[in-house]
């Protein structure tokens, strides 16, 4: 069972940045697809950013491409979401998630590993 547990959330004022962090448990990180989706209320879960176990592969929405940037550092078990020139509309309990394989994906259903989310409030 993998476990992922977020940090880094906090109140910025918009145009700040943020750097989240997911601390995942499992040995077997580094085989792992991992991503960021997040909420914002009254609204469904949506796909933020993934990465493939390498490193080497992302993808992003098209809501924060050139903003965002996801990372991941194997040999700490850990995955990273830098958010820059952060809008109110970020604003969101960010969650990051797990699925075996290789491929990114950006469905919901398709990561059964989720940590219990951080909350990234951006003031306008």
């Amino acid at each position: 069972q993998v476990q992922l547990v977020e940090s880094g959330g906090g109140l910025v004022p918009a145009g700040g940045s943020l750097r989240l962090s997911c601390a995942a448990s499992e040995r077997t990180f580094c085989s792992l697809v991992m991503g960021w989706f997040r909420q914002a209320p009254g609204k469904e879960r949506e796909f933020v950013a993934g990465i493939k176990w390498s490193g080497g592969s992302t993808y992003y929405a098209d809501s924060v491409k050139g903003r965002f940037t996801i990372s991941r550092d194997n040999a700490r078990n850990t995955m990273y979401l830098q958010m820059n020139s952060l809008k109110p509309e970020d604003t969101a309990v960010y969650y990051c998630a797990a699925r075996n394989g290789l491929v990114i994906v950006s469905t919901r259903s398709q990561y059964p590993y989720w940590g219990q989310g951080t909350q990234v409030t951006v003031s306008s």
